[in-house]
């Protein structure tokens, strides 16, 4: 499955780069245990230390590849990456660098890279999904009118994908899943995503890899290199 869908961005120029950065977005999709050595700066190191230890791992692991993916990428060392990447927020580089995001479900890692913002989100495929619920309960109106008489399955994965859009979109804004989910539409017959206060209609694009729906939202999204 490969469904990308255009339209209009946010305006503002990206700061200059201290190097050449590559001219599209890169995306990685990895098993979320790291193999080898973490690689951890000395505040994430002090920040996975203070987690509950079941969260340590995850945390551990997570900005461990980011930094090693980055790194091979911007051809940097990966522990000097100017990567700011605390527990329950969004990773950022500094201005210059780029734009990241990063998703976890189970045992399994999306991580992004891209000269513009860029949000991504990452579920399994066949997840068990109250889909009905979740419709009637996040989705606008106008969205869940067109998704109510479809039959359980289609109901299920049509809610499924049109939620990792969202959680994609939420992260290429910079917002909130509790203030800002519902106010995201996504319009399957015109392939169009919009949020419904703002007017954002970022670009979007939903991939199948393995069993696992990755949603990328941001400019270019649709010409992102896999790695």
């Amino acid at each position: 499955m490969d469904e990308c869908s255009g339209g209009s961005l946010r305006a503002g120029a990206a700061a200059p780069a201290p190097s050449p950065l590559p001219p599209r977005p890169h995306l990685w999709l990895r098993p979320l245990p790291l193999q080898g050595a973490p690689l951890l700066s000395g505040q994430e190191q002090r920040w996975c230390a203070e987690l509950p230890a079941p969260l340590q791992p995850r945390y551990r692991h997570s900005r461990s590849q980011l930094r090693q993916c980055l790194g091979a990428l911007l051809q940097r060392s990966p522990l000097e990456l100017p990567l700011h990447a605390p527990p329950g927020e969004p990773p950022s580089l500094a201005a210059g660098w780029g734009h990241v995001s990063l998703s976890h479900s189970g045992a399994q890692l999306l991580l992004a890279w891209s000269p513009w913002p860029i949000g991504v989100d990452l579920e399994w495929g066949e997840r068990p999904l109250l889909a009905d619920g979740v419709a009637r309960r996040f989705f606008p109106a106008a969205e869940w009118q067109r998704l109510q008489h479809l039959p359980a399955e289609r109901l299920r994965r049509a809610v499924l994908e049109s939620w990792v859009r969202k959680e994609a979109a939420i992260k290429w804004q910079r917002g909130s899943i509790a203030q800002d989910l519902r106010h995201w539409h996504w319009d399957a017959n015109g392939a169009a995503l919009r949020h419904l206060q703002h007017g954002w209609t970022p670009p979007c694009c939903l991939r199948l890899h393995d069993g696992w729906c990755c949603a990328v939202v941001g400019q270019a999204a649709d010409q992102g290199c896999w790695v």
